[in-house]
């Protein structure tokens, strides 16, 4: 006969009922736990944005890292070099667009009360400022002095410079980071999948990851036509400020689906401002360069990237500008592009085996 020792600590005793009152007193301690971390993670946004933002760009640079190790080079020197490639275009970009910008945009809004002037000029504006005197309230408001107090003034301009910067160095640390331990990264996401279902996760994962880098780099590419083209057409018409405009479009057409259009509406009120045929023919040229970047410069660039309905593709980027702002923009057709390849793949398979 096996004798079995006590417990060293006494015997259990008998469960606790469970009362109504312990089960208000947990599920209201779990009630404070989900609202403190609710507000740890409302302190931690901004920084939890920065590394939101740094995972998509090494997402979206890894296919060249990866191109870089096929061709024989080690993967840290592969880093190295895309990392390298990358800092030294946006240091360039800075570089050539920070001193036209802001010599430009100074004299932009040195001069804007002249433009208001020359919009009455325009009988149906010219008429509303009688009845309703906009174009004069209008220009008592849009003055330097104005301008400069609505920025924040010297010291809010110069914090302004700062928190980009900081930000700006923040995310291209960060992605580096990313970069060099991509592979870990991912491996290490695998790994907390059952093994009976983590080849087909990695399939899938891989897919998504792969979509995502692609569809970074075809946005750029559009980007960077989008303001080439818009560059050459303002000077061509003469317009001022054209480097400041074409890098407004660059910037605005990375936001799918309505940042072509926003950047195409500036520009026109500008083209309208200079003269009343400059104004028609930025309207023209917007319209028809809309329709080629659609059915034309979009579809070749993104034929490999993702396949998002439009219908989808414009829900998505409303809810993305909601939940992150312009972030939440850039990042919305990608994400969904990921959600239907795992219902596609994974949910209505599913569905019909039942």
């Amino acid at each position: 006969m096996i004798v079995v020792p006590p417990p060293r600590f006494g015997t259990p005793g008998p469960p606790m009922r469970r009362s109504p009152l312990l089960i208000g007193l947990f599920g209201g301690i779990g009630l404070l736990l989900a609202y403190s971390l609710y507000l740890a993670v409302d302190q931690v946004r901004s920084i939890l944005v920065l590394i939101f933002i740094a995972m998509f760009l090494a997402i979206g640079l890894n296919p060249a890292v990866v191109r870089l190790t096929r061709w024989g080079v080690p993967r840290v020197l592969a880093v190295a070099t895309v990392g390298l490639g990358a800092m030294l275009l946006l240091c360039g970009g800075l570089l050539a667009l920070i001193p036209p910008l802001v010599t430009q945009t100074g004299a932009l809004v040195e001069h804007l009360p002249s433009y208001i002037d020359n919009l009455r000029h325009q009988d149906q504006l010219n008429k509303l400022n009688e009845d309703y005197k906009l174009l004069d309230q209008l220009k008592a408001v849009a003055t330097a002095g104005n301008v400069t107090k609505a920025l924040g003034g010297v010291w809010g301009g110069a914090q302004v410079v700062f928190g980009a910067l900081f930000n700006i160095v923040t995310v291209v640390v960060l992605t580096l980071y990313f970069m060099a331990a991509f592979d870990r990264l991912t491996e290490g996401g695998y790994k907390l999948v059952p093994a009976s279902r983590r080849p087909r996760v990695r399939l899938l994962g891989d897919e998504i990851l792969t979509k995502v880098g692609a569809y970074l780099g075809g946005a750029l590419a559009i980007a960077v036509i989008a303001g080439l083209s818009s560059f050459v057409f303002l000077l061509i018409l003469e317009i001022k400020y054209s480097y400041a405009l074409a890098v407004l479009i660059a910037i605005t057409d990375l936001i799918p689906q309505i940042g072509a259009t926003l950047g195409a509406i500036v520009v026109s009120i500008v083209g309208f401002a200079t003269s009343i045929p400059a104004g028609i023919a930025c309207v023209i040229f917007f319209v028809i360069y809309q329709q080629v970047e659609n059915y034309l410069i979009y579809p070749t660039v993104m034929r490999r990237a993702v396949k998002v309905s439009d219908l989808a593709a414009i829900l998505s980027v409303l809810l993305g500008v909601a939940l992150m702002g312009v972030v939440g923009a850039l990042i919305a057709i990608p994400v969904v592009a990921a959600v239907q390849l795992i219902v596609r793949e994974v949910v209505i398979p599913r569905q019909d085996a039942r």
